[in-house]
């Protein structure tokens, strides 16, 4: 059958159309498919059925002449098109005044490419569908949208209930882990069954896991059987202070200056990424901990000239100094190559925590007290502190000289020190106390 010369759009009836790609039928033949220029609708004209290449043939003549033919147009005027269209742009569609002879036309702009209108046996279907994008770990009904509004909308409830800001943006973090690695939000049982395929998280990273999307649950109002995973004590690193040097001298300005501050306070990284320039005294050489993690006490400790320098040089008026997250990531690339330029694997081992647990250790192998050890490290619960006792032991395995020592922090412990026997080593010492000594 002959082509149709002129089709009309079988919604707006308008004959301002243009060809717009082949259906192609299950008997092998060929439909024509137009888009109204009007109301945007893609349609074909049933039971009219063409064969494209003889109707290019019989429209154009082969060779070189068929740049100079063209097909010139009427001039419609344009009009506003109707709410309810759907091309949000139609008003801007229009005929072209002169199209080259086998150039594509211009595209409609701002159109949309899932929209497919058609006809067949007569019957105008409208196959414009709503897309939904969704998220690996996401219901078919969630998408990636829902998932991110539902986690903003846990940090903000968490910072409601009172959870400390690091705590919170751990959470968070555990949550998107979760749902990067196929978890379904809304549904426990996909929760469970990807923590438990996580084959290099230890226990008490799953632990925190499980806490993270119980707390999630509760902001919800809905409830689990969260999986059980316990804990489980391992023996810190403790690297030697040749190591932490080597570290602390590959880095830069500000990341060399927190890991110095992490060695000689002990302080938990949260902790010294906290402090502002009003937490720093120059005259004492004293850095306040005003803003404890994990239940410590907040405290006070004496540091070295050279610290109290460097931070001034990068202090910034009263605002915090540190920032605790970019710190992070710089120190996991600096660390990597600087154990493969030193040679040194044992620099991969070494983390923020790892400077407190050095620290720990040392000042027990200086002192031999725990007490003086558990202020320096502000641990409320003295089993927190006993673990430096055994790491110490071990790691120097020295005999004893046959003393034991204590460290007053004000005049009535000297006075009982004194009167039990311990006499005087040495000054000042970290928060402030003095040493002394007994032999056994």
């Amino acid at each position: 059958m002959e082509l149709l010369a002129n089709p009309k759009c079988p919604e707006c009836n308008s004959e301002r159309v243009y060809r717009d790609g082949i259906r192609y039928l299950s008997d092998g033949s060929q439909i024509q498919r137009y888009l109204c220029r009007v109301c945007g609708y893609r349609f074909s004209q049933p039971n009219v059925k063409i064969n494209v290449i003889p109707q290019i043939a019989k429209s154009f003549d082969s060779g070189k002449n068929n740049h100079k033919k063209r097909i010139v147009t009427f001039n419609h005027a344009i009009k506003e098109a109707s709410n309810n269209l759907p091309f949000s742009c139609s008003k801007h569609v229009a005929s072209h005044s002169i199209t080259i002879v086998e150039k594509g036309l211009n595209s409609l702009p701002y159109s949309n490419s899932n929209a497919n209108v058609c006809v067949s046996k007569g019957e105008t279907k409208n196959m414009v569908a709503t897309e939904i994008k969704t998220v690996a770990g996401t219901s078919p009904q969630t998408t990636q949208q829902d998932v991110k509004g539902k986690l903003v909308e846990l940090m903000f409830w968490m910072q409601k209930q009172g959870y400390k800001e690091s705590t919170i943006r751990t959470r968070i973090t555990r949550l998107e882990m979760l749902v990067r690695r196929g978890a379904k939000l809304y549904d426990p049982e996909s929760i469970k069954e990807t923590i438990a395929l996580q084959k290099t998280w230890s226990d008490g990273t799953k632990a925190n896991v499980v806490d993270a999307y119980t707390c999630f649950l509760e902001k919800e109002g809905l409830t689990w059987n969260p999986p059980r995973y316990t804990p489980q004590q391992t023996i810190p690193f403790i690297p030697s202070e040749a190591e932490l040097n080597m570290l602390i001298g590959a880095c830069g300005k500000v990341l060399s200056t927190f890991l110095q501050g992490l060695k000689e306070t002990g302080a938990d990284p949260g902790e010294l990424a906290a402090t502002t320039s009003k937490d720093i005294n120059k005259e004492s050489r004293t850095i306040t901990l005003n803003k404890p993690v994990k239940g410590h006490r907040p405290r006070m400790l004496t540091v070295s000239v050279e610290l109290i320098r460097r931070l001034e040089a990068i202090t910034n008026g009263s605002e915090r100094i540190f920032d605790d997250e970019l710190l992070r990531r710089a120190f996991y690339y600096k660390r990597k190559t600087t154990a493969h330029k030193l040679s040194n694997p044992r620099l991969l081992n070494i983390t923020f925590i790892t400077f407190r647990h050095w620290f720990g250790t040392m000042q027990y192998h200086k002192t031999k007290d725990i007490l003086h050890v558990q202020r320096l490290l502000g641990h409320k619960n003295i089993q927190n502190t006993l673990i430096y006792i055994d790491l110490e032991s071990k790691i120097f395995n020295e005999s004893s000289e046959g003393f034991t020592s204590r460290v007053a922090h004000n005049v009535g412990e000297v006075c009982s020190l004194v009167e039990s026997g311990f006499e005087y080593v040495t000054g000042e010492y970290n928060d402030g106390g003095k040493i002394f000594r007994k032999r056994l």
